[in-house]
């Protein structure tokens, strides 16, 4: 059931993702030769309007194959006969559209189990929160230099600076105060704790679920972005990342220990994952790397400013560069989410 429920998540957010360039690339009068959904053989299609609308075999994903040959430089739809602006536009579509389905489902979800502000609920003794002052009740307003407006910002600020002294604002009533808070080892777990925990889950309107699904989207993105850096500092390791198969099973796992409390429980717990899953995809296109949206967009950003085109046989022997890296990057994480899940 893991592997089913994860090609259906999997493939839509793709899917979504795809549509953000088709429909971009529609809006400004590119050819599109096909918009697939899935990949592999073609199961069915249909020709419309210039477009070939396909269906196929394997459901990972989908395709938008724009016209984007150089030999058909006379056509007047080919992608690289537009403005620079309007195959930025196309490009980044993709990405902004994972945001877009994030915010979407984001907020379905908080309207459905409510919201986690970020007010203390209980405030334990023997800890630095305890004792600067901070009680149960007092909202956490900022960590740092971070605003926080969920709980669960301040539970990553603290996990993401383990140890660090961290200036902390709350406020009470109208008051705010600012108060450095040194976090204490919890001896038994090995993890530094300020001794805040949260109130829980506050029912939100449709406004609050709104607002609160702008906040769940940027605090996701601030832990993927939180994440690759303390990868690329050495600070969690390559072998803690997950693949394809390491997706599968976090989606199996979650739904063999949700399905009995429900399928509301279920529904909301697989909610959960799309979103985490839609921003972090969001998020790694826009990384400014060859073959990746975000490289594609570093080339067309350097063409704005010289107002000349990067030689497209130089900008494609990067690009081929960059798959090749993340297919062996690929390989790589699959062989750690079977060694981690099987052995």
């Amino acid at each position: 059931m893991g592997i089913i429920l994860a090609i259906i998540i999997f493939s839509f957010i793709v899917f979504f993702h795809e549509l953000g360039h088709f429909l971009l690339a529609k809006k400004n009068g590119i050819d599109v030769q096909e918009f697939a959904i899935g990949m592999g053989p073609t199961l069915y299609a249909r020709e419309y309007k210039g477009t070939r609308y396909g269906i196929r075999v394997l459901p990972i994903g989908g395709f938008c194959a724009m016209g984007e040959d150089d030999e058909a430089t006379d056509s007047p739809g080919n992608f690289n006969n537009k403005s620079v602006w309007a195959r930025i536009s196309v490009i980044a579509a993709g990405p902004i559209f994972n945001f877009i389905l994030a915010f979407i489902l984001a907020s379905i979800l908080t309207g459905m189990v409510g919201y986690d502000k970020p007010e203390a609920g209980a405030v334990e003794e023997g800890y630095p929160a305890k004792e600067a002052g901070i009680q149960a009740g007092d909202t956490i307003v900022k960590m740092g230099e971070k605003r926080i407006h969920i709980f669960r910002e301040i539970s990553i600020y603290n996990q993401f600076h383990q140890g660090e002294e961290v200036e902390v604002t709350y406020r009470r009533g109208n008051d705010e105060k600012t108060v450095v808070l040194q976090p204490k080892k919890d001896e038994e777990s090995g993890y530094y704790r300020l001794g805040i925990s949260s109130t829980g889950y506050t029912k939100a309107n449709v406004l609050t679920a709104m607002q609160y699904g702008v906040y769940k989207v940027k605090y996701l993105i601030d832990v993927t972005l939180g994440s690759l850096k303390m990868l690329v500092t050495g600070q969690v390791g390559m072998d803690q990342m997950a693949g394809p198969v390491g997706i599968v099973d976090v989606v199996g796992s979650t739904y063999e220990q949700s399905k009995s409390y429900g399928s509301f429980v279920v529904l909301a717990e697989l909610m959960n994952l799309a979103i985490l899953l839609t921003a972090n995809l969001g998020v790694m296109n826009l990384l400014p790397l060859p073959a990746l949206d975000g490289g594609r967009l570093v080339f067309l950003f350097v063409e704005a400013i010289r107002r000349k085109r990067v030689p497209p046989e130089k900008e494609g022997y990067v690009h081929l560069v960059g798959i090749v890296l993340l297919m062996v990057l690929m390989v790589f994480v699959m062989y750690n989410d079977i060694r981690r899940i099987f052995f």
